[in-house]
């Protein structure tokens, strides 16, 4: 068999395999593993798998990061399961930050709708990228890079983003060293902190030790 005539019939076998299964939603009766959901049944997949209404409420800003975000996920919206693609909408009140943190699982395209929003992300040689965002901008952070989101403005703003994944998951810094049980003397040590404000960061996130 000549090469072209076997890169045919992979061609047609990968479209054959794309065409057995139109999609896999989300079955939530049974754990999530590394590879997604389980497939639910299609007799019982109704349109409703397909629609996520949850994006069209603001979330709560009165916390201690004046910010709220409502995730579209394959955790919340099922038809979404297997797709590689999911959303989210951001919230942020005068003076809130989504501060710094990762999504190891995606890529992120941020677009403004509402206020300015000042953004940026860090590469791997600890380059920096930053930009004030007005209404109709779009922004992308590579999957993997620190970034953050702050309210630039002296109004509420609202953005809502896109991820390369149904599931993109996600790391905030702070919270990450100061709200677990890693003792005080080890991330001083390894942060260069001061111990008085590395104990005042745990205090205020719920670490210990």
């Amino acid at each position: 068999m000549s090469f072209p005539i076997i890169c045919i019939f992979l061609l047609l076998s990968s479209f054959s395999h794309a065409a057995v299964q139109d999609f896999c939603v989300a079955d939530y009766t049974v754990p999530d593993g590394p590879a997604g959901y389980a497939c639910k049944k299609p007799v019982k997949v109704t349109v409703d798998d397909f629609v996520f209404s949850g994006l069209g409420i603001a979330g709560n800003t009165s916390n201690i990061i004046k910010a709220a975000v409502t995730p579209a996920f394959a955790a919340q919206f099922p038809g979404l399961n297997g797709l590689g693609i999911s959303t989210a909408r951001l919230d942020l009140a005068v003076g809130g930050v989504i501060p710094f943190h990762t999504h190891p699982g995606a890529s992120e395209v941020l677009i403004v709708v509402q206020g300015t929003i000042c953004a940026g992300f860090i590469s791997s040689d600890n380059t920096v990228y930053l930009k004030s965002l007005k209404k109709g901008d779009i922004m992308v952070f590579p999957q993997g890079l620190l970034h953050f989101q702050v309210n630039a403005g002296g109004t509420p703003s609202l953005a809502f983003v896109s991820f390369s994944s149904p599931s993109p998951g996600l790391q905030l810094v702070d919270y990450a060293l100061f709200k677990n049980d890693l003792s005080t003397d080890l991330i001083v040590a390894t942060t260069f902190l001061d111990r008085a404000q590395v104990k005042k960061l745990k205090g205020v996130l719920g670490g210990t030790n």
